[in-house]
């Protein structure tokens, strides 16, 4: 029997897993030194925020591995011998394999800065992680304050997952402004706005310079670019991830930032694929960054995956752009490109509006010449996906889907909606008189 081998059980792991089972009677072995069960890594945050516990982040029950016939083995995988299509474990034992996946996802980043590996600095990524900020910050008396370095996704959760528990909280963020290499100037500064306003003490262009130990060997303060002396307990890195697959560097697999792969996941050697966080496009697939370290790309990438292992060779194909996330309160999606000033395209043009008292947002890109609908960033407003992928794919102009914005929506009834300030502000900007239509799910769900 074909024996499959997969080296991770974050969620592009675990998706190749099940959809290979759903279609194979193949033996499957999954290898993780991280938990001895696939977790939603998004839901550590509410752990520590007391919304859930552990448990509660397992999206199966335990007998789930047993009765799909998964067999999950605990350890740390150090080298690939794809000669003898075997792996050797750290613990000396091997583990032979007819197909390898590796899926062993990311790690936080680290620059060399003095000091980094300190007691009291770490990441935000791995479930030890989780439990070692426990360790760390179990309250403001333990911890008088907190620096995070890095202002991406992972920073700001750690920061509010702090301030929950009264921790003070100093965020060292290298921009001018909060995300701006992702987000417009009108929706970072309003992330600025809103970090402030939880008490968090948000240094713009701010570099971290050096970690400062006492005699214990623990963190006790850092120093920044500016010249200051900030006095701590916890240092949280979260300058972004990279692929985790240092132990792949000498197994003769194709590696870049990451593992290399080309559009169905296969790399340089016969039989080994990659998937999730660790795996590098050759060729980027469209505006899309070579590496995606996204939880839906890498559920993607194993489902595609399955398909060619079990004898339906398919292509990667994601589609349109989309994601998701949550800055403090403020919910964000984001559907098609919008780029920031930095990025944005000869072509691309922005309409921009905000509320003029809530946290409320959204930006719409299009073409300046043709009109077409290029994509939208929305805060503190729901939007439903599978409308804007659709008006995407039908190449929508700017106007259509202005017209038709409300048939978008995804809040309840009883939430304010803001259609017709946003519609008004488009009309007085670009001169046009568009008007709203009511909604007719027929025409959003018909196939003509």
């Amino acid at each position: 029997m074909e024996h499959i081998v997969i080296i991770g059980n974050g969620i592009a792991g675990v998706s190749a897993a099940r959809h290979i089972r759903k279609n194979s009677d193949k033996k499957i072995t999954i290898v993780s030194t991280e938990t001895e069960y696939f977790f939603s890594r998004t839901a550590l945050m509410y752990v520590y925020m007391g919304h859930m516990k552990f448990e509660h982040t397992q999206p199966y029950e335990n007998w789930f591995w047993k009765k799909n016939r998964i067999d999950l083995v605990k350890g740390f995988v150090t080298k690939v011998n794809h000669q003898n299509k075997k792996l050797i474990l750290k613990e000396g034992s091997e583990l032979s394999y007819d197909k390898l996946i590796i899926a062993t996802g990311s790690k936080p980043n680290k620059f060399g800065w003095p000091g980094q590996d300190l007691k009291g600095v770490q990441g935000l990524y791995h479930r030890q992680d989780l439990e070692q900020l426990e360790a760390n910050a179990p309250n403001n008396k333990v911890c008088k304050r907190a620096v995070i370095v890095g202002g991406g996704l992972i920073g700001i959760e750690l920061a509010e997952m702090l301030v929950t528990r009264n921790i003070p909280v100093t965020f060292l963020v290298r921009e001018a402004s909060f995300w701006n290499g992702v987000l417009p100037k009108g929706e970072s500064e309003l992330i600025n706005e809103h970090i402030l306003e939880h008490h968090i003490d948000l240094r713009l262009e701010t570099n971290l310079v050096e970690i400062i130990a006492d005699e214990n060997g623990w963190a006790k303060a850092v120093t920044t670019d500016k010249g200051e002396t900030i006095e701590c307990t916890v240092v949280g890195l979260t300058a972004g991830v990279s692929p985790n697959i240092d132990f792949l560097k000498e197994s003769g697999i194709e590696l870049g930032r990451g593992v290399k792969v080309n559009r169905f996941l296969e790399t340089n050697i016969p039989d080994i694929y990659a998937i999730g966080d660790c795996a590098e496009q050759h060729e980027a697939i469209g505006n899309r960054r070579p590496i995606e370290a996204v939880w839906y790309t890498g559920r993607m990438m194993g489902e595609t995956l399955a398909q060619t292992i079990c004898g339906n060779r398919r292509a990667y194909n994601p589609g349109h752009w989309f994601n998701s996330a949550k800055f403090l309160d403020v919910e964000y999606q984001t559907y098609g490109w919008v780029f920031s000033e930095r990025g944005m395209k000869e072509y691309e043009q922005h309409f921009h509006w905000r509320h003029s008292k809530e946290k409320v947002c959204i930006t719409v890109s299009f073409d300046k010449d043709s009109k077409k609908f290029l994509g939208i960033n929305t805060f503190g407003i729901r939007m439903r996906h599978a409308i804007f992928d659709r008006w995407l794919t039908e190449e929508r102009s700017v106007d259509y889907v202005m017209e038709f914005l409300k048939d978008a929506n995804f809040d309840p009834e009883f939430y304010k909606v803001y259609e017709g300030e946003i519609l008004t502000a488009y009309n007085a900007e670009f001169g046009t008189s568009i008007a709203p239509k009511k909604k007719s799910w027929k025409r959003i769900f018909s196939t003509t």
